[in-house]
């Protein structure tokens, strides 16, 4: 899978609201635990609306609109 379609799909599975632990995530979407620290620190470079850290989680601050393809 390439970064980008694995970005995006951090990005669908975050927009639910809920607080989401970075193994979780990982499981989901077949990559590393560092590689989900990764992403999520260039989703939120990229301004997208991420809160969270570490070893806890991370959730989306405020609702997130996609443009269409």
């Amino acid at each position: 899978m390439r970064r980008a379609d694995r970005l995006m799909q951090l990005v669908q599975i975050l927009r639910d609201g809920s607080l989401h632990r970075a193994q979780d995530l990982a499981a989901a979407v077949g990559v590393s635990l560092r590689s989900i620290y990764r992403d999520m620190e260039t989703l939120a470079a990229s301004g997208v609306p991420i809160s969270g850290e570490r070893g806890v989680g991370y959730h989306v601050t405020a609702a997130i609109t996609l443009p269409p393809l």
